[in-house]
């Protein structure tokens, strides 16, 4: 039996507590908008160093960022 476990994140929190488009964050990480709206909605789990960057640019350690 697989049990699917589910990144939680609070990325759109701290993208619009800090004012930033969807587009800004986007550029500032080096993805696709795209990218930052299926992070934000939970249907797309960055990869490490992605998550990495996003927790350097919002300066927050990645587990408070990301959740399981």
């Amino acid at each position: 039996m697989t049990v699917m476990e589910t990144v939680m994140n609070c990325v759109r929190e701290h993208r619009t507590n800090k004012g930033i488009t969807q587009e800004e964050l986007a550029e500032a990480v080096g993805v696709s908008r795209q990218t930052i709206i299926a992070i934000e909605k939970g249907s797309y789990v960055p990869s490490v160093l992605l998550a990495l960057k996003l927790a350097t640019y919002f300066t927050l350690p990645v587990e408070k960022l990301f959740k399981i």
